[in-house]
């Protein structure tokens, strides 16, 4: 199933409960197509990143080459929300008088904690990997979150989209009401006393319009590239990983169904770490209890295919591992 997915898609995305695996799967598959010759970029999105203490080198916000044909990336949540906080103010400065300069200071700290502003500087972050990542990769596979988190994030791009539209719907409103107030008095400069006029603004009052709809503009651009991207099943697919106990099997269908309620299509279920049935009476009996959560699992979802992976003996760490790891995944 992982070799089918990782030689048909460009995009893929690894999630489920925290501490399921996720990381080490993601890693596998990444490391598996770029030994079949694809160009890979592996992105980390979740806060807590393992790449780095996977890969045994540092991992940052840039992509490192950690492989032949494999780049990776960590995408940091504070620098994603400074850099998003910083071309906003950037924008605003030139578009504002500047009298206003105080109030966009305060504007700018007060939205550094607003609610969602962590989220949407991280989407931003992710739809811009994903623009420019596939004009430069085969193969983009992204180790996300922790998996409630995931299912707010994948359900971000169709809402943003609706706001922008808004923005841009209301902006063009105020527009056409301001040309026209400025076309009945132009001669005698009535509609410039309505409006207001500031001789000293770093951007003229049109300009400002201009810059404001072309930003909005390149926003729903790259959201609606976004959101056609995780919703397109033969380009992209989810693959949820989960260990055979009763809590993770219990969120990875809640999992599946917030996921497939925002169109993304879930390409299968990794168990990760199954007990093996014949170590002995103590992880057979483990393996017997992990079958009935399974078969729980098979019942609520029957249509999605599953690969099971067995617990390894020595821990996954460092590139020669990794393909170790990929022999059993059954991907290189």
């Amino acid at each position: 199933m992982l070799l089918e997915l990782a030689a048909s898609r460009r995009v893929l995305f690894f999630g489920g409960k925290g501490g399921v695996g996720k990381t080490t799967v993601a890693a596998a598959v990444a490391l598996a197509a770029a030994d079949a010759g694809r160009r890979v970029l592996l992105v980390s999105t979740d806060p807590a990143h393992n790449l780095g203490h996977l890969w045994e080198r540092p991992v940052g916000p840039e992509p490192v080459r950690v492989a032949p044909g494999l780049d990776a990336l960590e995408i940091d949540p504070e620098r994603s929300v400074d850099r998003h906080l910083s071309e906003v103010e950037d924008a605003l400065r030139r578009m504002m008088p500047r009298e206003m300069g105080g109030e966009i200071e305060k504007h700018m700290a007060l939205s550094r904690d607003a609610p969602g502003m962590h989220e949407a500087a991280l989407l931003e972050r992710i739809a811009e990997t994903v623009e420019t990542g596939l004009g430069g990769y085969d193969l983009l596979v992204f180790d996300t979150a922790p998996s409630g988190h995931t299912a707010r994030l994948m359900a971000l791009p169709e809402l943003i989209s609706a706001w922008t539209e808004g923005m841009l719907h209301r902006q063009e409103r105020s527009a056409r009401f301001g040309e026209a107030l400025r076309n009945f008095g132009r001669d005698e400069g009535m509609g410039d006393r309505i409006i207001g006029r500031d001789p000293d603004a770093p951007v003229p009052p049109d300009d400002r319009v201009a810059r404001i709809r072309g930003i909005l503009h390149r926003r729903r651009h790259r959201f609606a590239h976004l959101r056609e991207t995780m919703t397109d099943a033969e380009r992209t697919a989810f693959v949820i990983v989960l260990a055979a106990e009763r809590l993770p099997v219990l969120e990875t269908i809640e999992f599946e169904a917030q996921l497939r309620r925002s169109g993304v299509h879930v390409g299968g279920l990794v168990v990760n770490k199954r007990a093996p049935a014949d170590a002995g009476d103590f992880l057979a009996h483990r393996r017997a209890q992990e079958a009935r959560y399974l078969d729980m699992l098979a019942e609520a979802l029957p249509a999605l295919p599953v690969q099971e992976i067995p617990l390894q003996p020595d821990e996954v760490v460092g590139g020669e591992a990794l393909r170790g790891f990929a022999r059993v995944l059954g991907v290189s």
